[in-house]
């Protein structure tokens, strides 16, 4: 699950990381607890305490990517506003009955402790030998798999990749050429409510104004973003990563093919607010994907209240010696092959790709050569004996490439729709700051 990966890294680069991160509540000298409320978000509220673990985090995240954090004030409230996003999304998950429970929760912890080298109790034992809550590692840790949760239901299930986007996007890659090229992107987003009025739109603008003319005198970019950007992004400089032209925002697409690495974008205005974009590299990489595909045929006969497996092993072994003897493999599959699909083709099962089968079947004709029949074998279906008749070595680039299309421009269209649903998520709630008060 790519959110297990996201989650693992948002507290660290490794183990040393993941500890550095995870933060303790803020207490006295006193030892009592200094808590008050920063934010209502509907019915539910922020505490300090909440506030102050997300900061020690970022922090320290910015600390290892060496970007300078902006002043206190302003990453105080870039800090709160994530959580005021992920409180209204996780409020949206209970109200909607999403859930995770323990058992879900503890197998993804137990893989993030595996992919590291470690088991559950040593991974337990870190934690708390460095004086940093297991418990609240679980809390967030769930928090996140649950909004994972929510934004495929009520987001990633609803959107869909046609195939004549898919012929489209590759009609233009194939005229423009660089269908392999990557970019690199950093963004910057002053935000506009759904409704804005035309203050709020010059205002806005004003101040995406002033950020690019910062940027042309020679700002750094991940550091302004930091401070001044609206954009998801923003705590980490608002990099989005290495995409292909496909996975870009179509909003980003057509400035991305005239710049050159380290250009910056004139102001990019859309409903969401006023962007700033920076190519941040560029790279190319060709692919052949060369993989064995096989041609095979089988017979599959099935148990049922007549026929034990016993039985029904016994046939096919005679069907076998059948064939072993002369026969024709092909009259005998449409005699007796209850996979009626491939009963009427003689058996025959076409050109397959390593992944196709289910792996019983798949483990059973790799032990074959062309020409050999295997011993009879079961699997879910019921019990087969299969021939392979000849392997090739195939070029699937283009299957692959018309799926690295189809991944992209969902991921896309994703991204886009999740934006929109936060920021419709965001307007929609009552949100109140108490941040400044005493």
């Amino acid at each position: 699950m790519n959110f297990i990966k996201r989650t693992f890294l948002y507290y660290a680069a490794g183990l040393a990381g993941l500890l550095t991160c995870l933060a303790l509540p803020n207490y006295s000298a006193a030892g009592v607890p200094l808590d008050r409320i920063v934010a209502v978000v509907n019915d539910d509220v922020i505490m300090q305490s909440e506030l102050t673990d997300k900061l020690q985090a970022i922090k320290s995240q910015l600390a290892q990517k060496r970007t300078t954090p902006p002043p206190e004030h302003i990453l105080e409230r870039q800090v709160l506003e994530r959580l005021i996003i992920s409180k209204l999304q996780l409020q949206y998950a209970a109200d909607t009955g999403i859930q995770v429970d323990d058992e879900t929760l503890n197998r993804t912890i137990a893989k993030i402790a595996e992919d590291n080298g470690v088991n559950l109790t040593q991974f337990r034992e870190i934690l708390e030998n460095d004086g940093f809550s297991y418990e609240l590692f679980r809390e967030d840790l769930r928090n996140e798999i649950t909004i994972a949760r929510l934004k495929q239901r009520q987001v990633d299930n609803r959107v869909t990749v046609t195939e004549r986007e898919i012929n489209n996007y590759l009609e233009n890659e194939e005229k423009q050429g660089n269908s392999q090229d990557e970019y690199r992107i950093s963004h910057i987003l002053i935000a506009l409510p759904e409704a804005p009025t035309a203050a709020e739109i010059d205002t806005a603008r004003e101040k995406a104004r002033r950020a690019l003319k910062e940027l042309a005198e020679g700002a750094d970019f991940s550091s302004l973003a930091v401070t001044v950007s609206d954009g998801q992004q923003a705590l980490e400089g608002g990099d989005l990563g290495w995409r292909k032209v496909e996975e870009i925002p179509s909003l980003f697409a057509g400035f991305i093919r005239t710049m050159k690495k380290g250009d910056i974008s004139e102001l990019i205005e859309s409903p969401s607010g006023f962007h700033i974009i920076e190519l941040t590299d560029i790279r190319s990489e060709k692919q052949v994907n060369l993989i064995t595909q096989t041609r095979a045929r089988h017979i599959l006969i099935s148990p049922n209240q007549l026929m034990t497996d016993r039985d029904v092993r016994e046939r096919l072994d005679q069907l076998r010696l059948r064939v072993l003897a002369g026969e024709d493999f092909e009259d005998l599959a449409r005699s007796h092959s209850e996979d009626t699909i491939s009963a009427v083709d003689g058996g025959n099962l076409g050109w397959s790709t390593p992944g196709e089968m289910v792996p019983e079947f798949e483990r059973e004709m790799e032990r074959l050569e062309p020409g050999e029949i295997s011993q009879p074998f079961r699997t879910q279906y019921g019990w087969h004996i299969v021939q392979v008749l000849e392997r090739r070595e195939y070029d699937n680039s283009e299957d692959m490439k018309r799926a690295r299309v189809r991944d992209a421009i969902l991921a896309r269209k994703v991204e886009e729709a999740q934006q929109n649903w936060l920021r419709t998520l965001r307007d929609e709630a009552y949100v109140e700051y108490r941040l400044d008060d005493n």
